[in-house]
C-alpha cells in the first residue's frame, strides 16, 4: 500500500488577522505546509483577508454583522465544492461564527467547519446568546455526521470540557467557558452515539459521537492549553485554558497522523493569545 500524503488542516483564533499579520502570523504560515486554514475571531473585511494571505488560497469568509468583530475564514490550497453560513433559526444572527466548506480529498468527500463560539458573560444576554448558538450547535452536529463520515469542526469554541482542559479550573467553576450548564453540551458532543450522556449539570441527552481529536492525542493530561490570558504571567506560567478544537467524526479520527499546538516560544514572539492547532489526517 502507497504511503500517503497527510492532509494537515491547521485552526487558530488569530485576534485580528491585520495584527497578527504584523506581529509574525505570515512567517509561521509560509513555513507550515497547511493544506486547509481556519481562522476565527478575524475582525477584517474580504480584502484585507485577500490581501494578506496573498495568492495561492481558495479563500471563504464569513463576516460578523458588525464589522471589526468576530468573523470566520477558511483558506484552502485545493477549491472547495460548497459552502454554507446558516446556523440555528433564520431570527439567530450567527454571522461571523459559523463556515462550512465541503472539498474532495483523495475521492472521498470531506466537510469542514470554522467555529468561533460566544465568549458569553454569566447573567447577561451574552450568556444566552451563548446557550443559543451552542443548541443550534447540536443540531447541526447531529445533521454533518449523517451528511459524511469525514467532518471536521474545528475553531475557539469557548468551553474547556473537562477539569484537564484549564489550569484553575477551582477557580472558575462560576465563570463562563466553565460552567456546568455549557461542559454538558460537551459531554453530548463527544459521548458515544445514541447512548444517554449524563452531563455534569445533572441533564440527560443522547450523545452524538463526534471525537476530541486533542485529548484523544494527548490523553488524561492536563492541557496542553491553546489560550492564555494577556494579563500577568499567564503564558510564562502556562496557565492557560484548552478551548480551541478538532472536533471530528469517529472514522476522520481514525486516520490522525500528527497532533500539534504551536505554543510561541516566549511570550513576545506571540502573534495572537491563542495558538494554532495543527492536526495531520491520512485522508
Amino acid at each position: 500500500m502507497a504511503n500517503q500524503t497527510p492532509f494537515r488542516i491547521a485552526s487558530v483564533n488569530v485576534n485580528g488577522i491585520r495584527a497578527a499579520y504584523r506581529k509574525g502570523m505570515g512567517e509561521w504560515l509560509a513555513d507550515r505546509g497547511v493544506d486547509v486554514l481556519a481562522l476565527q475571531e478575524v475582525r477584517a473585511q474580504d480584502e484585507h483577508v485577500e490581501q494578506l494571505l496573498g495568492d495561492g488560497w481558495h479563500i471563504l469568509h464569513d463576516e460578523a454583522t458588525a464589522k471589526g468583530r468576530a468573523g470566520v475564514a477558511i483558506a484552502s490550497r485545493l477549491a472547495p465544492t460548497a459552502h454554507r453560513t446558516a446556523l440555528g433559526a433564520d431570527d439567530f444572527d450567527s454571522a461571523g461564527r459559523w463556515l462550512e466548506a465541503d472539498f474532495e480529498v483523495g475521492g472521498r468527500p470531506l466537510t469542514i467547519v470554522s467555529c468561533y463560539v460566544h465568549s458569553g458573560e454569566v447573567g447577561s444576554p451574552k450568556q444566552v446568546e451563548k446557550y443559543t448558538f451552542l443548541d443550534a450547535m447540536t443540531t447541526r452536529l447531529a445533521e454533518l455526521s449523517q451528511h459524511s463520515d469525514l467532518a471536521l469542526v474545528v475553531g475557539d469554541l469557548n468551553v474547556g470540557h473537562r477539569e484537564l482542559d484549564i489550569k484553575n479550573w477551582k477557580g472558575n467553576r462560576k465563570n463562563s467557558g466553565f460552567l456546568p450548564e455549557e461542559r454538558a453540551y460537551f459531554d453530548r458532543f463527544f459521548g458515544p452515539q445514541g447512548e444517554i450522556v449524563e452531563g455534569v449539570d445533572g441533564t440527560k441527552a443522547p450523545g452524538l459521537g463526534w471525537v476530541d481529536v486533542g485529548r484523544q492525542w494527548a490523553g488524561d493530561v492536563d492541557g496542553p492549553y491553546t489560550w492564555w490570558s494577556q494579563r500577568g504571567q499567564a503564558f510564562d506560567n502556562d496557565t492557560g485554558w484548552r478551548i480551541d478544537y478538532h472536533a471530528a467524526t469517529p472514522a476522520l479520527a481514525s486516520t490522525v497522523k500528527n497532533y500539534a499546538i504551536d505554543r510561541a516560544a516566549s511570550y513576545d514572539t506571540r502573534w495572537s493569545d491563542h495558538s494554532a492547532v495543527v492536526v495531520d489526517y491520512a485522508i
